[in-house]
């Protein structure tokens, strides 16, 4: 089993167990100033804390901070790509602290995680962040995260632990490094392939893993994320529903499940160095690395954010630093005449039959209730999906009136509408969201949350946010989803227009 980065396990939470007592009477009796971490740094102080993130034992200092972006080592010169940093939005907050004072961490402004120590207050250069480590496309999502949501100060310092955040969910799968290395000590696993992933697995990733754990003479270990990951990914409950009914179809033994707390930045090949030095400290001596690891894909224009082999590229120009071997992600595919996986690489297309079903047209399937083959996926997993992404007519869709647009009365379109939509049946609830005094971030809050419980809901008022899912507008104005024209001029007309609409989105089935 490799050594930990950097020599020793930062294991924070064993390093401050016996003065435990006294931080959190420091932190709860001191008067000192409490920071609430927002749900990105929650995930990094995890990592930090538990050791995930050796050789760190805090925020990163603004030394550290400005050697890792511009030369991903921290200012000893130990390897590290990616800034962890403390950021803050409130400059009164920045104002009334400075070099030396200690502060308490807190998660949601109940739960005292950790004090730091100021060692600096700075305002970072944040178009050198996003040049250097995100190579600076505006879209770029940890870019558009950088400018829109990080604050402007960051606060470097070291930590000291008095617990670990809490999470209620999955608590025996989420292994801290020492748990790990640990469990694959009383297993006697002394080869250990690591997989990242942060997507629901399918038969092709059971294969290729496979293949990889006998090509290294290896046991696997499943690492998915479970912090942040890619805006519009699955959530992390219905893949860890999957995770678990896919682990039972790997050979006895070969195979362990554990959850990783990590806010991923989608940031390619720096990213993907970043996952080695992760998957080292929690026990791992290879790692698989796929074709555009940890990438976001594609910009508006089509241009691809990071090249296809960057990040195996850059992983295995360190890999003697690294101490951990990079196994490159080998694509596979299935074979129907013969009834098996294997590599692309080492198919001949022009003479043997190949399928595959593309993340596109998994989600077309999904979305209208189409088939998903068994040599694609297990009955178990696509059940676990299609549960949390129900097809349209299953989905909930909300339609808002816009009142100063519409020729005939809201009050009474919303009635008809009502009627309409429950003689139709079909297992939807249907309601009219009467009240039109609701703050518009409340009233946004209710939309998202009847849509996803799968309501019908007809709201009297235009909604002040655009682009919400399953959402639709009813006006005359160009951007309506749901345009009148200038004869609909009774409520039959304009309800016969919502459900014909309807019915060509998916929603409705006659």
């Amino acid at each position: 089993m490799p050594a930990p980065h950097g020599g020793q396990l930062q294991d924070l939470v064993a390093r401050d167990y016996e003065n435990r007592n006294l931080l959190l009477q420091e932190a709860t009796t001191a008067n000192l100033k409490q920071w609430i971490l927002t749900e990105r740094q929650l995930c990094d102080i995890e990592l930090i804390l538990n050791g995930g993130f050796s050789p760190l034992t805090g925020f990163l200092s603004k030394k550290d901070y400005d050697s890792v972006v511009l030369t991903s080592r921290l200012s000893d010169g130990t390897l590290w790509p990616m800034p962890i940093t403390l950021d803050i939005n409130d400059s009164n907050f920045t104002d009334s602290i400075k070099s030396g004072d200690r502060i308490v961490l807190s998660q949601n402004g109940e739960i005292p995680i950790a004090i730091l120590t100021v060692s600096d207050i700075w305002q970072p250069d944040k178009a050198i962040e996003a040049k250097n480590v995100f190579r600076g496309d505006p879209e770029h999502p940890a870019i558009k995260y950088l400018y829109e949501t990080a604050g402007d100060y960051y606060v470097g310092g070291s930590l000291e632990c008095i617990q670990l955040p809490i999470h209620y969910d999955y608590p025996g799968q989420r292994r801290t490094p020492a748990q790990l290395r640990a469990e694959f000590d009383s297993r006697h696993w002394d080869r250990i392939v690591a997989f990242q992933t942060r997507n629901p697995m399918h038969r092709a990733h059971r294969e290729l893993t496979v293949r990889a754990a006998r090509e290294t003479n290896a046991k696997i270990l499943i690492h998915p994320v479970v912090g942040l990951t890619k805006p519009g990914d699955i959530d992390h409950h219905t893949r860890v529903r999957a995770y678990n009914e896919i682990v039972k179809r790997y050979p006895a033994g070969m195979a362990l499940l554990s959850l990783l707390p990590l806010a991923m930045r989608m940031a390619g090949d720096r990213e993907a160095l970043w996952h080695a030095i992760i998957r080292k400290n929690y026990g791992a001596t290879h790692f698989i690395v796929g074709r555009d690891h940890a990438g976001p894909g594609k910009n508006s224009k089509g241009v691809d954010f990071y090249g296809p082999y960057d990040a195996q590229e850059l992983v295995e120009s360190h890999r003697d630093e690294l101490q951990i071997t990079v196994v490159p992600f080998r694509m596979v595919t299935y074979l129907p005449d013969e009834d098996r996986y294997a590599p692309i690489d080492t198919v001949d297309t022009t003479t043997t039959r190949t399928l595959n079903i593309s993340g596109t047209e998994l989600r077309r399937r999904l979305r209208v209730g189409a088939s998903i083959p068994e040599w694609f996926s297990y009955p178990e997993v696509v059940k676990i999906l299609r549960e949390s992404n129900p097809p349209r007519p299953k989905q909930g869709f909300a339609i808002s009136l816009l009142s100063d647009d519409i020729p005939v009365s809201t009050n009474q379109l919303s009635i008809a509408l009502l009627s309409i939509f429950l003689q139709f049946g079909g297992g939807r609830y249907y309601k009219i969201l009467e009240r039109d005094d609701y703050a518009d971030d409340l009233l946004v809050e209710l939309i998202n949350d009847f849509v996803k419980a799968g309501t019908g809901l007809i709201i009297k008022r235009d909604v002040p946010v655009k682009n919400l899912t399953n959402v639709y507008t009813v006006g005359k104005t160009d951007d309506a989803d749901i345009k009148i024209n200038e004869t609909d001029g009774t409520v039959f007309d304009i309800v016969q227009r919502v459900v014909l609409f309807l019915e060509d989105n998916g929603y409705i089935n006659f």
